[in-house]
C-alpha cells in the first residue's frame, strides 16, 4: 500500500535519501584510501573517478527529470535504486582503474536520476505548487546522510573490509531504499485524494522550459547553484586546511569543522518554521551572505573566529540546498519543473567535479587567503539573486501557501 499522508511521503523520501546521498557522494571520504591501496591506484585517482561520476550525473540530470515530469518520482527512483545497487556491485568487484572508472560512472548515472533533485521533482509532481514544506522536510532528513554513512561506511570497512562496505550499502537500497521509493503514490492517486485548487495567477505562474522569458532567470539560477555547489565541495574538501591556515590547531580544526552538520540542520528547521511564510527568495538572499560573511571574519580575527565561520558557512549552505528545490518551483510553476531542474544543475555538477582541484591550489599558493575567492563568488550569487525580479503577487500568496 502507498503512502496515504504527506508525512509518510517525506518520511520515507527523507530515508531513501540519505541512503542514496551516504552510499554515493560521502563513499569517498572513508573508503577511498583503502580503496586505492587495494587496487593499485593512488587516492587521488579514486577521486578522479568520483568526479568522473559528478559529470555523468549532469548529462543524465535532464533526462531523469524530463522522465519523472511524464511518469512521477515513484518508477524512477526505483529504478535509481537498483542502478545504485549495481553500481556498489560492481565497484566492490573492481579490480583495476577501468573497472573503478566504469563503476563509478554507473554511479553517476544513479546520483544524476536519484539525489536531491530526483527528490523534489518527485514531490512537486505529487504536490505541484504546495512541495516547499515537503522539500524542506526531506533535506532536514538528509542532512544526517554524513552522520550516518560515514559512521557506517568506517564500520563496515573496518570490520569486513571496503568491498564488503561497498556491498552492504547495495543491499540496502534493495532491501531499504527500494521498498520506501516503491510505497510512493503516483501521481493520479495523490490527485484524487486532496485535488489541488489551480487560481488563475497560479496558471499565468507556469512556465515551460526553454521559453524566452525563462532563460535569463535559468542563467542567474544556474549561476547560483554552480557557486553554492562548488563552494560547498571545496569546503567539504579543504576546510581543515583552510582553518590551520588561519591559524587553528590541527585538533581545533577539526572541532570547529564538525560544526558544519548541525549548523546545516539548525537553519533547515528555520526555513522549515521560522522562515515558511516568507518567499524563498528572501531565505535564499540571506543564506547566500553566509559564507562571505563568515570567511571576511576568519581572514580579519584568525583562528578565534573557526567556529563562527564555520557555523555561518553551514547555515548558509543548509538553506541554499532547499533553495535549490524551492526557487524554480516559485519563480517558474511545477510545469516542467523536473527537466528544469536538471538542466539548471548541469553547470552546478560540472563546478562540483572541479571544486576540490581548482580549491586545492587556491590553498596551496594562498592558504586562508583562498576564502577570499569562495567569499567573491558568494557574493556574485547575492548579485544574481538580487536581479531576479519576483512579482508582487507572488510575493503575497506565498506565505499563505506555504503555510499549508
Amino acid at each position: 500500500m502507498p503512502f496515504h499522508s504527506r508525512r509518510g511521503v517525506i518520511l520515507g523520501l527523507g530515508v531513501s535519501q540519505t541512503l542514496a546521498w551516504a552510499s554515493s557522494y560521502y563513499l569517498p571520504a572513508m573508503l577511498a584510501a583503502p580503496m586505492a591501496e587495494s587496487l593499485g591506484v593512488t587516492t587521488p585517482t579514486v577521486f578522479a573517478a568520483f568526479s568522473v561520476a559528478l559529470l555523468v550525473s549532469a548529462l543524465v540530470g535532464p533526462y531523469a527529470g524530463q522522465a519523472i515530469d511524464k511518469w512521477g518520482g515513484r518508477p524512477v527512483l526505483m529504478v535509481t535504486n537498483l542502478i545504485f545497487a549495481i553500481g556498489l556491485g560492481g565497484l566492490a568487484a573492481a579490480h583495476g582503474p577501468v573497472s573503478l572508472f566504469l563503476a563509478w560512472a554507473l554511479l553517476g548515472v544513479g546520483m544524476g536520476s536519484g539525489l536531491y533533485e530526483a527528490a523534489f521533482a518527485a514531490l512537486v509532481r505529487l504536490y505541484g505548487k504546495e512541495s516547499r514544506n515537503a522539500i524542506s522536510g526531506i533535506t532536514l532528513l538528509a542532512g544526517f546522510a554524513s552522520t550516518v554513512g560515514w559512521p557506517l561506511s568506517a564500520y563496515m570497512e573496518l570490520h569486513w573490509g571496503w568491498r564488503a562496505a561497498c556491498l552492504g550499502w547495495a543491499v540496502l537500497h534493495l532491501i531499504l531504499a527500494l521498498p520506501l521509493n516503491a510505497l510512493l503514490p503516483r501521481p493520479q492517486q495523490e490527485r484524487a485524494a486532496a485535488p489541488l485548487r489551480k487560481t488563475e495567477s497560479d496558471t499565468a505562474t507556469q512556465a515551460q522550459p526553454g521559453d524566452s522569458a525563462t532563460v535569463w532567470p535559468s542563467v542567474l539560477l544556474a549561476l547560483v547553484f554552480a557557486v553554492t555547489w562548488f563552494t560547498s565541495t571545496a569546503m567539504a574538501a579543504h576546510l581543515p586546511s583552510v582553518l590551520m591556515g588561519a591559524g587553528a590547531t590541527l585538533s581545533a580544526a577539526v572541532a570547529a569543522g564538525a560544526l558544519v552538520g548541525p549548523a546545516q540542520v539548525a537553519a533547515r528547521i528555520a526555513e522549515f518554521s521560522l522562515l515558511r511564510r516568507t518567499h524563498p527568495m528572501f531565505s535564499a538572499k540571506l543564506a547566500s551572505l553566509g559564507h562571505p560573511v563568515g570567511a571576511a571574519i576568519l581572514l580579519a580575527l584568525g583562528a578565534p573566529a573557526a567556529s563562527a565561520f564555520v557555523l555561518l558557512h553551514g547555515a548558509g549552505n543548509g538553506i541554499l540546498t532547499i533553495a535549490k528545490g524551492t526557487l524554480p518551483l516559485a519563480l517558474f510553476g511545477a510545469q516542467g519543473y523536473g527537466m528544469r531542474q536538471g538542466v539548471l544543475m548541469v553547470p552546478a555538477r560540472i563546478a562540483q567535479a572541479s571544486a576540490p582541484w581548482l580549491f586545492g591550489v587556491c590553498v596551496s599558493r594562498w592558504g586562508a587567503g583562498a576564502l577570499w575567492v569562495t567569499a567573491a563568488l558568494g557574493l556574485c550569487s547575492f548579485a544574481a539573486l538580487a536581479m531576479l525580479r519576483v512579482p508582487a503577487s507572488k510575493l503575497q500568496g506565498v506565505g499563505a501557501r506555504s503555510a499549508r
